[in-house]
């Protein structure tokens, strides 16, 4: 198992992993995308913010938050706040926040590796909300048949 600086959350059945540095927006894109779910009536839940626990099993990767932050999320000037969340999920696509310079205009077909397992990666730019929150919509609309699925409900 290995413990990564990530955020994550479950949009339908597809696990999701945003990645970046501190301060790059993982949480307010992850909060994003579970307010448009909510106001899109699409199922969605927390996985974890700031912290991800990953594992390998029957090669695929899953995350989970660590327990002492699960079912928390971060908000800007209020603190760690609990919300509804997903003991674990299989993860289907690492979104990786980068500076806007280093985000290819096209997305090229790439994969993200962790605990030896890859998945596929989008690039999206830091603290870009309103650019980032349509293209991980879009991915995962163009992501063709299911093939996440959720370990473990929780909260």
């Amino acid at each position: 198992m290995t413990n990564v600086h990530a955020s994550g959350l479950v949009i339908g059945d597809r696990g999701i992993m945003v990645t970046g540095p501190s301060g790059a927006g993982k949480s307010t894109l992850v909060l994003a995308l579970l307010r448009h779910c909510a106001a899109t009536a699409t199922p969605g839940w927390l996985l974890g913010d700031d912290r991800l626990v990953l594992s390998a099993a029957n090669g695929r990767l899953l995350a989970r938050a660590p327990a002492r932050i699960a079912g928390l999320a971060e908000i800007h000037g209020l603190g760690a706040r609990p919300v509804a969340f997903e003991a674990s999920a299989v993860i289907d696509l690492c979104v990786q926040l980068l500076p806007a310079s280093e985000v290819p205009r096209l997305d090229p077909a790439e994969a993200a590796e962790f605990v030896g397992i890859a998945v596929p990666s989008l690039a999206v730019p830091q603290r870009v909300v309103a650019a980032s929150l349509p293209a991980v919509m879009a991915r995962i609309a163009d992501s063709g048949a299911s093939r996440g699925a959720c370990v473990g409900v929780a909260g």
